[in-house]
This record gives structure tokens, C-alpha cells and sequence, in this order.
């Protein structure tokens, strides 16, 4: 036989001269009985008395516990069948209310509600007159029926496999979706925060020190205005030169929030502004029949803001071209310039923080540029419509 010990691709077929795969296969077997009595008792041990006490206080407690160390003996069966048997079955998501609350009773609900928990106590049922039959059945013909151990321990242990599969991999597609939906909400959260941080700064340090200024020049200049009415118009004028910054301030501050044009002429109109704005030429094609909804909208347009802001500060480029189609349910957008490349979404790039933003939104984010150009960034946003009214 092969002696590869693999993951979860096809097995070499079993036969009379016994390779490690083989050698592994049984050594499962024989340590069936052992896992399958402990497991047994473990199981049989919470559950009874949990079941029996369930009606007093401790005993939806007792219950919430037993379902908790039952989680860690299938990951001592999903490690076991992982090193014995080259099966390679994911881990399931931790509790996700545990994650989020603190406290007893938040984490015994969850726990009670746990199907993982309860997958791998039923596994620990059923797996003893399982255990108790491949322990008798291997023993029996590692020392009367050689010639069939090889083939009877590769169906007994595919039978083995089935069980990890069924009962002790993560609930389905669902749950990964559920992890990666926690994680993305996490990004969504700082993203908010940073942005909140950000918007309270220019606050501060721009249009709320004009306006200070503002008030304090305004003050001087109403206590001149009978002593030295010269003096006073100067400091009127100065004033006035102050609104007019602060107000510029202001615009460009909404502008970064969400831009008028934006709302009022959608994508096409904004990112022909953004454009204009940009140092280096910019081509700009919107191929959409409709508008889609105003999240989608504004991510697309902070997206490409964003890149041509990049596409100024580093590229070096001569020219760039942007370019906005729909294509079925996705939004898709691609931003070409002609300049140096080397651009990289590694870690504390603005780049890595754009992936960050789409992939939090089910979206996607590519970066093409290589050294010495051209640079070449793919993003899709999911296509939602616009609600009507």
C-alpha cells in the first residue's frame, strides 16, 4: 500500500502487504474501545444527572456544562481521526452569544442551544457498541484472518470517517457564513469608529478653531467700532475672509461624509467630480441603467475616491481611467493608471483598509501592479436596488 498519509482526497486502495496507512487504521480501531467507553461515561454520567436535576437550579447548569466539555471531546475525536486517519474536518465556530455577552446566564443559553454540543453527545452514544464491535472484530483478525485485516479495517474505518463527517463537522455552510459574518460586522464597527474619530478631529482642528477665531476677532471689533471704525472694518473684513474658510472647511467635510451631487445626480455626476479634483487626467465611464442602493452607492464611491486618491500621492502616473458596470447582482468597479506600480494590499496599506471595508460588505477587492506598471484595481460590491420612494 501507500504509505502517503494524505487529507481528505481519495485513500490507496487496501491490500495484503500492509503500509503505515494500514498500521494507522488499526491502531484507530483498537483505541475505539477505550475513546468509545470514556466517551460513554462522560455522556451518560451529565446528561443523566443533568436531566434528573433539571427541574432544580442546578440543573439546567449542569446541562449547559456537560454540553461544553462534550465540545471538547470531539475535538480530541476530530484531532485522533485527523492524525490516524488523514481525515482533515474543520473546527466549528466557538459559542457566538459567549462572544458577544458576558455573564452566566447569556453563556448557558448559548450553550444549551449549542448543536455542536449536542451532535457530539449523540456521536458519544452511538459510538459505543460501535467501539465495542471494531475493537473485537480488529483484534480478532490482527491474529486469526490476517489476509482480510487490511480490507476489513478500510471499510470499518470508513464507516468511522462517515461519523466524524456527519456528527462532529461544523453544522453546515451556514455556520462559517455566521463566523465570517461576526468578523466582518467587527470591521464594520472600526471602520465606523475610525471614521467617527476622524470627522470629530477635522471638527475640531478646521471649522470649529475658524469659528472661535471667528467670534473672538468679531468681539474685538465691536468694542473698536466707536473708538476706531477703521480698525473695526479691518477686523469685519477679517472676519468675513473667516466664514468663508470655515464654510469651505465645512463643504469639504460634508463632501467626505457624503457628498451632495452624490444623492442629488448619483455615481456618475460624483465621480466626475472626484475626478476633476484629481491631479493626474482622469477618464471616467458609468455603464448603469439604474442607481443602486444608497450603502452600495456610497461604498462605490469612497472606493474610487479613495484609489484615485492613491493614484495622485504615489503613482506617478500620466493618465488614469475608471470604469463602473453592472454585471448581473454584482456592482463591479475597475481603476487603471499608467504609473510605477508596486501597489500591495499588505498589512497597513490604505489598500489593505479598502479589502477590509469591501469584504465586510460580501464584497471583493483585486490589486494587479506590477513593478514598473501599469496598476490595475478590481473591486465588486453585491447589487442591491434602490428602495423605492
Amino acid at each position: 500500500m501507500d504509505d502517503s498519509d494524505g487529507g481528505n482526497g481519495p485513500l490507496p486502495p487496501a491490500g495484503f502487504a500492509f503500509g503505515a496507512r494500514t498500521w494507522k487504521e488499526v491502531a484507530h480501531l483498537l483505541l475505539n474501545l477505550p475513546e468509545a467507553l470514556l466517551g460513554f461515561l462522560y455522556v451518560s454520567l451529565w446528561l443523566y444527572a443533568g436531566v434528573l436535576s433539571s427541574v432544580t437550579v442546578i440543573g439546567l447548569p449542569l446541562l449547559a456544562l456537560g454540553l461544553s466539555g462534550a465540545r471538547a471531546l470531539g475535538r480530541v475525536e476530530r484531532r485522533r481521526a485527523r492524525a490516524l486517519l488523514g481525515l482533515h474536518v474543520d473546527e466549528p465556530s466557538p459559542l457566538s452569544l459567549q462572544r458577544r455577552h458576558h455573564g452566566f446566564f447569556p453563556w448557558m443559553w448559548s450553550a444549551l442551544k449549542d448543536p455542536v454540543g449536542w451532535r457530539t453527545t449523540l456521536y458519544g452514544f452511538i459510538r459505543l457498541p460501535w467501539g465495542v464491535l471494531t475493537f473485537a472484530l480488529t483484534l480478532c483478525l490482527l491474529f486469526v484472518g490476517w489476509p482480510l485485516l487490511g480490507y476489513a479495517a478500510r471499510g470499518m474505518t470508513n464507516l468511522d470517517r462517515a461519523m466524524v463527517r456527519g456528527l462532529l463537522s461544523p453544522s453546515s455552510e451556514l455556520e462559517r457564513r455566521i463566523a465570517e459574518l461576526e468578523e466582518d460586522r467587527g470591521v464594520v464597527v472600526d471602520t465606523a469608529a475610525a471614521d467617527l474619530r476622524r470627522i470629530e478631529r477635522d471638527l475640531h482642528d478646521g471649522a470649529q478653531a475658524r469659528l472661535v477665531a471667528l467670534a473672538m476677532g468679531l468681539g474685538l471689533a465691536k468694542e473698536k467700532v466707536l473708538e476706531d471704525p477703521e480698525a473695526a472694518a479691518r477686523m469685519v473684513d477679517e472676519a468675513h475672509g473667516e466664514v468663508k474658510l470655515a464654510l469651505q472647511e465645512l463643504r469639504d467635510l460634508a463632501r467626505g461624509i457624503h457628498p451632495a451631487v452624490l444623492t442629488d445626480r448619483g455615481l456618475d455626476a460624483a465621480l466626475s467630480s472626484v475626478a476633476a479634483r484629481c491631479t493626474v487626467p482622469v477618464s471616467v465611464s458609468v455603464d448603469l441603467d439604474e442607481r443602486p442602493a444608497p450603502a452600495i452607492e456610497g461604498i462605490a464611491y469612497f472606493t474610487v475616491s479613495e484609489l484615485l486618491q492613491n493614484v495622485s500621492k504615489h503613482s506617478r502616473a500620466r493618465t488614469a481611467e475608471v470604469e463602473l458596470w453592472r454585471k448581473g447582482r454584482r456592482l463591479l468597479i475597475q481603476v487603471r493608471d499608467d504609473g510605477r506600480g508596486g501597489a500591495s494590499t499588505s498589512s497597513g496599506s490604505g489598500l489593505a483598509g479598502l479589502a477590509e471595508r469591501l469584504g465586510s460588505v460580501d464584497g471583493l477587492f483585486a490589486v494587479e501592479s506590477p513593478a514598473g506598471g501599469p496598476t490595475v484595481v478590481t473591486a465588486e460590491l453585491p447589487w442591491r436596488d434602490r428602495a423605492s420612494g
